[in-house]
């Protein structure tokens, strides 16, 4: 099986990305799933809070590769010879894939913090900041704004050693420009990485192309 795998801080469009992969028939797991899952298990909403405990949990009580080793089972569960793994969040997770897949691929997202953190906002994931006329009392006295609350996410995924992978990355993609033109960069991607894996990923070699 062969990985390509997204990093990238929260809002910097690594699930875009992935719908993009989806688009052109390309198999998807995303490893915040494996915790979403396990909150479901124990009956806990999927909120910030409770999905950045049980990640740290698990990591904490399982080793840095626990929710790298629940993934590598749903990926292979495809059936797939070519899986996109969205959202590694340390190094130990990059070596991990790395070393169980026939060839594996690590693709940083990066974008201004700003923009981030109008994505988070306008997505509205459970998981993602509230807009303070969104978010309830608490919320808003505790995050104080939505800034705060985006680097409280941030601090949580850098401390599980993100930083590190965005460093091992084997290929950096630039989303500080339109919808439009990070599904190009996105597509221009996957064709060369479809030509280095020489796999036969059903893509339209005639359409638009930009640099990543």
């Amino acid at each position: 099986m062969k990985i390509i795998g997204f990093v990238g801080l929260p809002g910097s469009g690594k699930g875009e990305a992935s719908r993009v992969a989806q688009q052109i028939g390309l198999a998807v797991v995303v490893m915040g799933d494996v915790i979403r899952l396990e909150a479901a298990r124990q009956g806990l909403e999927p909120c910030d809070e409770n999905l950045g405990r049980i990640g740290s949990e698990l990591r904490a009580r399982e080793g840095p590769t626990a929710v790298a080793r629940r993934t590598l089972e749903m990926a292979r569960a495809t059936g797939k010879d070519i899986v996109v793994v969205d959202g590694l969040r340390s190094r130990e997770e990059a070596d991990f894939f790395r070393a169980h897949a026939e060839d594996f691929y690590l693709v940083e997202i990066c974008a201004p913090a700003g923009a981030r953190m109008k994505r988070l906002a306008d997505r509205g994931r459970p998981d993602d900041p509230a807009r303070p006329w969104q978010a309830d009392e608490e919320t808003v006295s505790s995050c104080h704004n939505l800034g705060a609350a985006l680097e409280r996410r941030e601090g949580r995924e850098l401390s599980w050693g993100m930083g590190e992978a965005m460093k091992a990355a084997d290929l950096k993609l630039h989303n500080d420009g339109s919808l439009d033109e990070l599904h190009r960069n996105v597509e221009q991607l996957f064709r060369i990485l479809a030509a280095d894996l020489k796999s036969q990923m059903n893509l339209d070699c005639d359409g638009p192309k930009s640099d990543a």
